[in-house]
């Protein structure tokens, strides 16, 4: 089955990583092991994550103004093995809190850094980009999501089951070096994976907005 981004809210760009690429990645993916790895202070990775092939790419969707704003790792292996209910993500990392600007709620610190929900016009406007260092197949716990379901804005939790079944779910299996692109705003979820083979994928949130005040993000580099 295909995709298309605006419709379904995802789509597949195969072989985008070429080999020499993903060397660069799996020395990332090395020093970076773990569940949920939030990496920044890294301008190399910052750079080419701008200016590489998915930097391009999603400029060529969203505009010369979108920039990646958040990079998280995660190594999904028989240490580290996890599932995720279906949701959506609504949190972004910042330099640092600022807890008088209005409409940015719930802060928490992950790994150190600062994260809060923005107003959800921020989500809406993001795109997510997942870069698979490994294959991908039904076995070892794929992302699972629902096309279609970021045309319903914010979802409150008691909707998340009905949207689902309204939209029907889909698994993003992949290849070594394919990139799956999704709007950020759309539901997903993750089973556990039931295989040995790593399943390890660079998440990278790109945005092109400004945030108000003295509220910055922070970045990858």
């Amino acid at each position: 089955m295909s995709f298309e981004l605006d419709r379904d809210g995802l789509a597949l760009l195969p072989g985008l990583i070429d080999p020499a690429q993903l060397s660069v990645m799996q020395f990332l993916a090395e020093a970076h092991s773990g569940a949920g790895t939030r990496i920044f202070g890294n301008p190399r990775l910052e750079a080419w994550l701008k200016g590489g092939p998915v930097g391009a790419t999603v400029r060529a969707i969203f505009g010369r103004e979108v920039r990646p704003v958040r990079a998280i790792l995660f190594d999904k292996n028989a240490e580290a093995n996890w599932a995720l209910g279906w949701h959506q993500d609504r949190t972004i990392a910042v330099r640092q809190q600022v807890r008088d600007e209005p409409g940015f709620d719930h802060w928490t610190i992950k790994s150190g850094v600062a994260h809060v929900e923005p107003p959800f016009s921020f989500i809406e406007k993001m795109v997510t980009a997942r870069i698979h260092l490994d294959d991908v197949n039904d076995d070892n716990g794929p992302l699972l999501v629902s096309p279609g379901s970021h045309r319903f804005g914010r979802i409150g939790e008691a909707d998340v089951d009905e949207t689902v079944e309204r939209c029907g779910t889909a698994a993003c299996l992949a290849g070594r070096g394919d990139v799956w692109l999704y709007r950020t705003a759309i539901l997903h979820a993750s089973d556990k994976s039931r295989s040995e083979a790593p399943r390890r994928v660079l998440q990278v949130d790109y945005s092109s907005d400004d945030l108000p005040g003295q509220l910055e993000w922070l970045g990858i580099g």
